[in-house]
């Protein structure tokens, strides 16, 4: 079984994706990411994204009740609609779903996010936080009868409420529940690169034994993604393929050796 993580930025080849899909043997899940078109969605919209940085260095979207009613509309809405649309066509019977649904992902709601502003330390609080547990019997029974499900945020805290959540994060709960074989990450670039402004600079392989080096050497989203990495090889993944997704067949090329292997 694989997992594969579709990011969300505007140069994706999302049709190439759906294409790939099709003719893949192995059970999977989608997880789609559609921050472009969030993005999109709230400057038409007049709504500017709010980005935090935690005293530790994490970077996170500051998430009110606006911005979980604009990530509903770009991602659970229009991205996911349109991408089980593409799958659909493509002759993959995909079903779309968020946290919410079936309570999916059930996640945990932050206390708060410690942040420096004007030279003090303040505790932001928001509609996010972290997943938790897996509806592990749901995914089964779709899977099991043959569905594909392409899963969006929002996923559900502990007292129903539509919470944002990392994507990794979601990744690495639904990795530890399911066992994939491969996990999966179409992303803007070629694999990982050591300098993320010269695609030449990509690792074939990227040893696990490195993460938690790499992430005390990076600040802001970087940081977040190397922390996130090492919790998905922490979870049982065998190995994780980061790989780009703006090729006409993001997924094949994953799978037949390109991008960078992490094991």
């Amino acid at each position: 079984m694989y997992i594969i993580k579709v990011g969300g930025g505007s140069q994706i080849n999302l049709e190439g994706v759906a294409s790939d899909l099709a003719t893949i043997e192995e059970s999977f899940l989608v997880v789609l990411g559609a921050n472009a078109l969030r993005d999109q969605l709230g400057q038409r919209l007049g709504q500017e994204k709010v980005q935090l940085t935690s005293v530790s260095g994490y970077s996170s979207v500051f998430s009110d009740a606006d911005a979980v009613d604009l990530i509903m509309m770009a991602y659970s809405g229009l991205s996911n609609r349109r991408f089980v649309e593409m799958c659909q066509k493509a002759g993959v019977n995909a079903v779309g779903l968020t946290g919410l649904d079936g309570r999916l992902i059930q996640g945990r709601r932050n206390r708060g996010i410690k942040v420096r502003e004007n030279g003090k330390t303040m505790i932001k609080r928001d509609f996010s936080g972290k997943p938790a547990e897996v509806n592990a019997d749901l995914l089964a029974t779709l899977l099991d009868k043959g569905y594909r499900p392409v899963l969006s945020i929002p996923i559900i805290d502990e007292a129903g409420f539509a919470i944002n959540s990392e994507n990794d994060d979601i990744v690495t709960v639904l990795q530890g529940a399911l066992n994939a074989d491969k996990v999966i990450q179409l992303i803007e670039a070629p694999g990982f690169l050591e300098d993320k402004d010269d695609e030449a600079s990509m690792l074939q392989v990227l040893p696990a034994s490195e993460l938690k080096e790499r992430e005390a050497g990076v600040e802001g989203r970087m940081k977040r993604k190397m922390l996130a990495l090492s919790r998905l090889i922490d979870a049982g993944a065998a190995e994780v393929i980061i790989a780009d997704g703006r090729v006409a067949h993001p997924v094949h090329d994953a799978l037949s050796g390109k991008g960078t292997s992490i094991k």
